[in-house]
């Protein structure tokens, strides 16, 4: 008996990645894997390219898109769809489902004359109430991991072909994806990896079910040398073909002649790794050590899929920051579905798609919450549907709702230019800031919280035992930059713009006054008054303050686009340049500060009374797999005045001027 080997990859690059990064990946991975695969037509396998990512290669390495379009058109490849820019489809509207698959699936079949008929689920993360969108869109199957079959208690000697489930009157087909080949291509020998499907044929399984990350064809660390240079991929595709116990095919080649195993019914989940990762820290080691246990009793594989952590939608429970751009997204999007047919335009909808990507929602090994740029891109995208939805219907320039469903009200406030939020949850800081000329969030920060995988920095990397292949990325533990204790501090308040403090007052207590942008602060013998204007491109903080001495200072968070590089740099009131975003900078007596950024093409212009002020970049420790590494976040920038327990007023005005053409 032959075993089937369904072989599918998922090419995937987030919306906003740099040139350069899709650049190596194309060269180091997609080009180099089709033109392996070019030249073994009998080889049959699957493939996935986000809509994004597609367009980008097609703009920018059309001979390679050819040649995998001459390799659809000869039958070796099977096309899967999913939705156009990436989203996780759990977390997005049916609308924006049904949306986003369609656009792919068009695109697909545009340029290389198939439709699919299967679609890669991100980061399979699976809920029952996604199904309705992927039948209405003519999909018929999807991949998920074995694990949620193992969470749905059906045992592994089962999962070696597809399974049905039902939601709403309609019916989807799952294949299960096999973790055992995801662990083994491409880190085991190709030999091994051979012989472990010949196994089982042997042992009569029907299928083996393989769809991971292409990137792991070259991209990850140490696979280019191990795929390509030391022959890998070719090594393994010619073991394949040459045995006679495993033959090539496509999903669809299957699915058409095999019976369905049954009916299933899956349980909301994702990868194993993913569900510990959704996790906050204290959650996350409980967890940990939970699993660690059972693999040192022996009993983890038999135990795993009742070990199942949290789910994907705890990201937005678990960092403010990516809960704050997720409602903003549905508001847009229930906004653009508002709007008359005729009044809705391809450039709204390229944009709510784009603002969907996953990326920047979530992080663990993977992710991109952590990383600016792909949370810019979101904000970029999201600003930019806002201001063409603003040119149909203008919102009002002040406005109240609890927008993140956090228990705390926001206030808006607006003008053609600027949108300017604060939150009351006694802070009274200004969590965004968004300039619509500049499709930018000022206040696209993201505070240092405590990590689970931060207790690895520590302690020595232990050894593990050789074996024949590369280690997952899964498993090893690399330094990108030294960290050192400090680095892993949590902040204690959020990192938003005029956090206040006064001496020894933390002022996190105010009150809105219930006028607009008005918020006040009572002590014994003292007072604070706060107030948030917008007009045009400016924003104007107003502070009164009664009965308060020391130094009263308040800190703004100020997210700018190039970071710590060298397109980033502060100018002084008399058009001199300290020192770039980078370093620190300390002043005295100062009126004026700019904040200059040629990847903005712009600069933010702060003014105010004579102030001393300390300005630093401020980093987070997270975990890629390349290793564990800092990334600026923003510039931490302190104001500071005396207080001599008499009336003092400060003004302080932000103003977003782009550069002169």
């Amino acid at each position: 008996m032959t075993i089937a080997l369904l072989f599918g990859v998922h090419a995937h690059q987030p919306v906003g990645n740099f040139p350069a990064v899709i650049e190596e990946a194309h060269l180091r991975c997609y080009r180099m894997f089709l033109q392996t695969l070019e030249r073994y037509p009998t080889f049959r396998f699957s493939v996935h390219f986000s809509g994004w990512l597609l367009d980008v290669l097609m703009q920018r390495y059309p001979d390679d898109m050819e040649r995998l379009k001459a390799m659809t058109q000869r039958g070796q490849v099977e096309w899967f769809g999913s939705g156009d820019c990436e989203p996780v489809l759990a977390a997005i509207p049916q609308r924006d489902r049904i949306s986003q698959i369609e656009t792919l699936s068009n695109k697909i079949e545009r340029h290389f004359g198939q439709r699919p008929a299967g679609a890669w689920l991100t980061e399979r993360v699976w809920e029952s109430s996604v199904v309705p969108a992927l039948v209405d869109c003519g999909i018929r199957y999807v991949a998920v991991d074995d694990y949620h079959f193992f969470c749905a208690g059906q045992p592994p000697e089962k999962l070696g072909s597809f399974w049905t489930t039902e939601e709403d009157g309609r019916t989807l087909d799952l294949f299960p994806i096999s973790e055992q080949a995801r662990y083994r291509l491409p880190f085991s020998s190709a030999t091994e990896a051979v012989a472990w499907l010949e196994r089982l044929a042997r042992e009569g399984q029907s299928a083996a079910i393989y769809f991971d990350d292409i990137e792991k064809f070259g991209i990850w660390p140490e696979t280019y040398e191990w795929v390509y240079e030391k022959g890998w991929l070719t090594q393994f595709i010619e073991g394949v073909l040459g045995s006679k116990l495993i033959r090539t095919a496509t999903y669809a080649d299957y699915h058409r002649v095999h019976a369905t195993r049954g009916i299933v019914y899956l349980p909301t989940t994702s990868y194993i790794e993913m569900n510990e990762w959704t996790l906050p820290a204290p959650a996350a080691r409980a967890f940990h050590r939970l699993v660690e246990q059972e693999k040192a009793a022996g009993r983890y594989d038999d135990d795993k899929s009742y070990l199942r952590g949290g789910i994907w939608r705890n990201f937005f429970s678990r960092f403010p920051e990516a809960n704050w751009m997720h409602k903003r997204m549905l508001e847009q999007s229930a906004r653009l579905a508002s709007l008359p047919q005729a009044a809705r335009t391809l450039r709204m909808q390229e944009s709510l798609h784009r603002a969907q990507a996953n990326d920047a929602y979530w992080h663990g090994l993977f992710g991109g919450l952590y990383l600016p740029h792909l949370r810019r891109a979101v904000w970029n995208n999201l600003l930019a549907l806002e201001a063409d939805l603003d040119g149909v219907a203008l919102r009002p320039a002040v406005e109240r709702r609890d927008v993140d469903l956090d228990g705390y009200g926001e206030m808006f406030l607006r003008s053609q230019a600027l949108q300017a939020v604060v939150r009351d949850d006694g802070n009274a800081a200004l969590i965004e800031l968004s300039a619509y000329a500049a499709g930018h969030n000022f206040g696209d920060t993201l505070r240092r919280i405590d990590e689970a995988y931060h207790d690895k920095i520590g302690p020595a990397q232990q050894p593990h035992a050789k074996h024949e292949g590369i280690a997952s990325a899964h498993d090893r533990v690399a330094f990108i930059h030294e960290i050192g204790p400090g680095d892993l501090v949590p902040d204690s308040r959020p990192r938003a713009s005029f956090i206040d403090t006064c001496g020894h007052h933390v002022l996190d207590a105010y009150q809105s006054s219930g006028a607009a942008g008005d918020f006040v602060l009572d002590g014994n013998g003292w007072r604070v008054e706060k107030h948030y204007a917008v007009s045009g491109s400016r924003l104007s903080v107003r502070y009164r303050c009664e009965g308060l001495s020391g130094r009263f200072e308040t800190q703004l968070n100020i997210a700018m686009p190039s970071c710590d590089g060298y397109s980033g740099r502060y100018i002084l009131a008399d058009g001199s340049i300290p020192c770039g975003f980078g370093q620190e900078l300390k002043l005295d007596a100062a009126t004026k500060l700019i904040l200059d950024d040629s990847v903005l093409a712009g600069a933010l212009c702060l003014s105010f009374p004579p102030a001393s002020i300390s300005a630093r970049p401020y980093y987070t420790v997270s975990q890629s797999e390349a290793g564990f590494e800092k990334i600026m976040q923003g510039v931490e920038l302190t104001l500071y005045w005396p207080l001599n327990n008499c009336s003092r007023e400060m003004i302080v005005v932000l103003e977003y001027l782009p550069h002169a053409l």
